[in-house]
């Protein structure tokens, strides 16, 4: 997978979502119309206060051939 000058093939794609559905949905499309293989996923959930409202960032990032 990796050679001396790095893996040339490696690529990663950035999800971020404002609820967490619609990032299981929009990660589980692009899996399903790519062909790839993932290497890794890294997932985050971060929040804040906006006055009185919960402001929520769901994020993933894949790692793929």
């Amino acid at each position: 997978m990796y050679n001396y000058y790095g893996d040339f093939f490696m690529k990663v794609k950035l999800f971020d979502e404002s609820h967490e559905k619609d990032l299981e949905e929009r990660i589980n499309n692009f899996l399903d119309e790519k062909d790839v293989d993932v290497i890794d996923i890294k997932y985050q959930v971060s929040t804040s206060i906006s006055g009185e409202d919960q402001i929520y960032c769901f994020s993933a990032m894949i790692i793929y051939i």
